[in-house]
């Protein structure tokens, strides 16, 4: 029996992860219906602005937020187009950040939260919630994340990689809340719709293009 559902698991992953992660987007979404303000934003903004801010973090927060910025991530992705030697590859990155770009500015003006104010070290504009910078670098990054899974041979790079990758994004996300420009609610729905839809799109895109062997 447990054989089967860890067969039944492995086939059909992406699907569970896809609605698991959409379910939790819902669930975020409707407190932020509810509720101006959620108890674990409260706790967030405790934990990360009230209780650790410093000089130092703030220099190093900005630094990271950047990886996560609309110039950072057309940089990256257009010299992961340029540097490629598979060319549908770049295509497929660029898609990929277009879409999910177009998704996140669709969710905001559907939602329309008005960002946290009065402790932002930084200046933002549009709405807060789904954070635009979580939800994109979590779909760029972890798209970078699955081609470095199926494409670096040697095992600890690819574990070395793979790894600092999805740091990366993690850190992304705590330093929006950090910084003071997104509520906790915001980073979280921004994440997991963001995981939700790269499911779909590793299942689709890449196999159209061929670029990926058929056990994707």
């Amino acid at each position: 029996m447990l054989k089967r559902v860890n067969e039944l698991f492995t086939r059909y992953r992406k699907l569970v992860m896809f609605f698991f992660f959409l379910v939790i987007f819902f669930l975020v979404l409707n407190d932020v219906f509810d509720k101006e303000i959620i108890s674990y934003d409260v706790w967030a903004h405790d934990v990360l602005v009230k209780n650790l801010r410093s000089d130092f973090l703030t220099m190093v927060m900005t630094i990271i937020t950047e990886f996560g910025s609309a110039l950072a991530l057309v940089v990256l992705s257009l010299s992961f187009f340029l540097f490629s030697k598979n060319k549908k590859k770049g295509i497929c990155v660029s898609l990929n950040l277009i879409i999910i770009t177009v998704i996140n500015l669709i969710l905001k003006f559907m939602i329309q939260r008005p960002r946290p104010s009065g402790f932002n070290i930084i200046n933002e504009s549009g709405y807060s919630f789904p954070s635009g910078h979580s939800m994109v670098s979590t779909a760029f990054y972890g798209l970078i994340i699955y081609l470095v899974y199926k494409n670096v041979k040697n095992k600890w790079l690819k574990i070395t990689l793979m790894i600092s990758l999805f740091l990366l994004i993690i850190m992304i996300c705590i330093s929006r809340i950090y910084l003071g420009v997104h509520y906790a609610s915001d980073v979280i729905g921004g994440f997991c719709i963001s995981v939700s839809y790269l499911m779909i799109f590793i299942m689709i895109v890449p196999r159209f293009l061929d670029i990926i062997d058929k056990d994707f």
